[in-house]
């Protein structure tokens, strides 16, 4: 008995079978019970369900509104269409990330990404603080892009110089305030500009280096889209689906009483 509650202890996916089957078993058949032995088998199932179902919308409901409980896929970056890594940032109106061509033509490195850093800000581009949660989120996805996507570099050897956002206004609005109704989204972008770095010496028991940015070589830029993900859309077909057996389930029991009420009214008293 003993190793059989550690192994439903140490297994949670055995725990959460068997709390879903003590719930269906208690909570709904227990009210199954009751309800067949005061109302019939045949009734009592019939508003068993339909409390069920009704209970279950309400449930999605709230989830569907506040996201929460059931949860589909999260908003996250993804890698931008037809071009998601520019390794020069002349190159940037090729990709359709700036409105006019950027010229750094006999520029230095360093020099080409300070004119396509003032470029980008010229054209609405908006420069993370390092201290702004959105810049930790594009830099680890760009990450990702970067080391196991495009095989582009290797962890450790490049460095996140800055972060850019441009997009993803809401409308329509009402003002600030008001944008209960702002259902739309415009296309959301980040712009992930970083740097190769100088391989280092590393040595065992010393704390690893500081990463120095290699000058002789250009910066590269990655391109990535909002994708505002399916978080809410489980609730959503829980909600709709519990509410159509809901209203199932009650036209059934007013179908019902409408026949026994028929049936009443044309019984003779004399044939009882």
């Amino acid at each position: 008995m003993a190793l059989a509650l550690l192994a439903i202890n140490w297994e949670p996916e055995i725990r959460g079978i068997l709390v879903v089957l003590i719930m269906v078993m208690c909570l709904i058949g227990g009210t199954y019970l009751v309800m067949a032995t005061n109302v019939g088998v045949r009734l009592g199932f019939m508003i068993v369900v339909a409390g069920l179902a009704g209970w279950m919308m309400l449930m999605a409901a709230v989830w569907w509104i506040y996201g929460i409980g059931l949860k589909g896929e999260m908003p996250s970056w993804k890698p931008a269409a037809p071009i998601t890594i520019v390794r020069d940032g002349s190159l940037l109106s090729s990709a359709e990330v700036v409105d006019e061509a950027i010229v750094t033509d006999g520029q230095a490195p360093m020099e080409a990404a300070a004119t396509v850093s003032r470029a980008l800000t010229a054209q609405k581009w908006i420069t993370l603080d390092e201290a702004d949660p959105r810049r930790g989120q594009a830099a680890a996805a760009s990450d990702d892009i970067l080391q196991n996507l495009t095989k582009e570099f290797a962890a450790g050897e490049y460095a996140t110089v800055a972060v850019y956002d441009r997009g993803g206004d809401r409308y329509p609005k009402i003002n600030k305030s008001l944008d209960f109704l702002a259902f739309f989204h415009k296309p959301h972008y980040a712009l992930v500009e970083v740097a190769p770095v100088i391989a280092q010496r590393t040595e065992p028991g010393r704390a690893p280096a500081r990463p120095i940015v290699d000058t002789k070589q250009p910066h590269r830029y990655v391109v990535m889209i909002r994708d505002l993900g399916k978080r809410r859309q489980p609730a959503i077909f829980i909600a709709f689906g519990a509410g159509l057996i809901f209203a199932l389930m009650c036209w059934l029991l007013h179908r019902r009483d409408q026949l026994s009420r028929i049936n009443r009214a044309a019984l003779n008293p004399a044939d009882i």
